[in-house]
């Protein structure tokens, strides 16, 4: 038997789960629509990802790439990698994007969700890696889905970019 014991939820339990995850989510959406918080017009010469996602973004890529010494030049690069994957998803998953990043720039939800209390480009790496730990690690499918949503993309992202090929000792695409 493992020393790590998984807790079983009950029916009524999982219930009450899903309908507070949904509330939360529902509620957070529909503040940042009303707010102002949350435009649906993506930022300038972008196509997916608006003006509020690229703070989050910006600090979430440099901690999890870890020190590169082309990270503070390519950020803006792999940001535009990462609207361009984007723009080529379906809308459904551009909805899906939007909704966890403004989950993520609401005050309120952000420090519950994330334990970064303050806005995104003021936290620590060590902030962040532990935002992204907890979601990895969470109970809660929908927070695992957005870990490695996050994750996926922006590595994705990252590691698209020529200058990033050096430190994963790839030589490139063959010539042809």
């Amino acid at each position: 038997m493992s020393s790590i014991t998984q807790a079983r939820l009950s029916r009524r339990e999982l219930l009450k789960l899903g309908a507070g995850a949904s509330l939360v989510l529902t509620t957070a959406g529909m503040t940042a629509t009303l707010t102002g918080c949350s435009s649906s017009e993506p930022a300038t010469d972008y196509q997916v990802l608006r003006t509020s996602d690229l703070p989050i973004l910006g600090a979430i890529l440099p901690a999890l790439v870890g020190p590169h010494p082309a990270m503070p030049a390519q950020i803006p690069a792999a940001l535009r990698q990462l609207d361009w994957s984007l723009a080529h998803m379906s809308t459904q998953i551009h909805q899906d994007i939007h909704e966890m990043l403004d989950l993520l720039s609401m005050g309120i939800t952000r420090g519950p969700m994330t334990g970064i209390w303050g806005r995104f480009e003021h936290a620590s790496p060590e902030q962040v890696l532990a935002f992204l730990a907890r979601w990895r690690d969470s109970r809660l499918a929908l927070l695992r889905e957005g870990h490695a949503a996050l994750t996926q993309l922006l590595l994705v992202a990252w590691y698209a970019l020529p200058a990033t090929w050096d430190s994963i000792e790839y030589p490139g695409p063959p010539a042809i």
